[in-house]
């Protein structure tokens, strides 16, 4: 397969192109792209540039609203953001400038986002407030792709959850997972270059196990360790959709497609300052990290993510097929 090398400058502006071209405003197209192209410098494509020719069908049918400005209200230490039915990055983005003032203030704020659409990579959400000695747990959810344990229809999204904290020199501790087995974005890059899929990650439409990513789209996605998973997913869908009075993962329509109403996803942001806590965070903290490195083989979540980026810091590579894609929507 033919890939095209393109600087991290150059990605952008070409994602901030094809997202003008349906009517988004440079300011909400900004960190839209920011954020797609860090994801293709942290190895992780299936939510890269593959998801701007979705988002890109999706305004240009009005399921996402291009325009839609975030709108921020501050209720104590709850911050409610509402996305208007537009991408998250920028709703993400307000929220997490409204929370470091409130967690300055009061030691702790939460970010409640409704009316929004696919989270991206969570760990982007946290990772800044690590970066400014903060602690960040981010939730999200997302349309319906695992069944409740012991059941064969999808009700509970992917649900990712992302936690961020600092450490005393270098890189913040960064933990990013998904709750099913792996995430969905990896089964939709298989179904688009026809390769099939490892068994293990998803179920059939008759929930038997399969390898075809196809079927697999039609069908469910395995939780991550089992009920437990499952338990979690649960717990995200009530702290993301409950609260923020959004779309359930079986009420929200597909990411993948330009069909139907606006997801209408959630996400939830919890940031605590340990300043405000007993004294001596970041040392014991350093002593865990320690303990963990001592071990033979053993490395801190989010290590492998930060050594992608690096070795990326300047240019990305995307195949010619999606390269060409994204100029032609770009000229539109």
């Amino acid at each position: 397969m033919s890939t095209v090398p393109l600087s991290v400058n150059a990605a952008r502006a070409l994602v901030q192109d094809v997202f003008g071209a349906c009517g988004m405003p440079e300011a909400l197209a900004a960190p839209a792209a920011a954020a797609l192209v860090l994801a293709e410098q942290e190895g992780l494509p299936s939510h890269g540039l593959a998801r701007v020719p979705f988002y890109a069908a999706q305004m240009q049918a009005g399921k996402v609203v291009a325009d839609a400005a975030p709108s921020v209200v501050r209720d104590g230490a709850v911050i409610r953001v509402d996305a208007g039915y537009g991408l998250a990055f920028a709703a993400i983005e307000a929220g997490a400038q409204a929370a470091r003032d409130v967690v300055r203030d009061l030691g702790v704020a939460v970010v409640s986002i409704t009316h929004s659409h696919h989270f991206g990579v969570a760990g982007q959400a946290v990772e800044p407030f690590a970066r400014h000695g903060l602690i960040a747990l981010a939730l999200a959810n997302a349309p319906a792709a695992m069944a409740p344990w012991g059941g064969n229809r999808a009700l509970y999204g992917t649900n990712p959850i992302a936690f961020a904290a600092p450490r005393m020199q270098g890189d913040p501790l960064l933990i990013d997972l998904s709750l099913s087995h792996v995430a969905r974005g990896k089964v939709m890059l298989a179904q688009k270059s026809g390769q099939p899929i490892p068994e293990g990650w998803a179920l059939d439409a008759a929930g038997q196990p399969t390898t075809d990513a196809n079927a697999a789209m039609a069908g469910t996605m395995l939780p991550s360790g089992g009920a437990k998973g499952a338990a979690l997913a649960l717990m995200v869908e009530l702290l993301t959709a409950g609260l923020a009075g959004a779309n359930f993962a079986y009420q929200a329509s597909s990411l993948f497609d330009d069909k139907g109403a606006a997801p209408d996803l959630a996400h939830f942001i919890l940031v605590l300052d340990p300043a405000r806590f007993a004294p001596g965070f970041a040392e014991r903290a350093e002593a865990m990290f320690a303990a963990i490195e001592a071990q033979e083989g053993a490395r801190l979540p989010g290590a492998r993510r930060m050594s992608e980026r690096a070795a990326r810091a300047q240019q990305i590579e995307i195949s010619q097929a999606l390269h060409d894609t994204l100029t032609g929507l770009a000229r539109s």
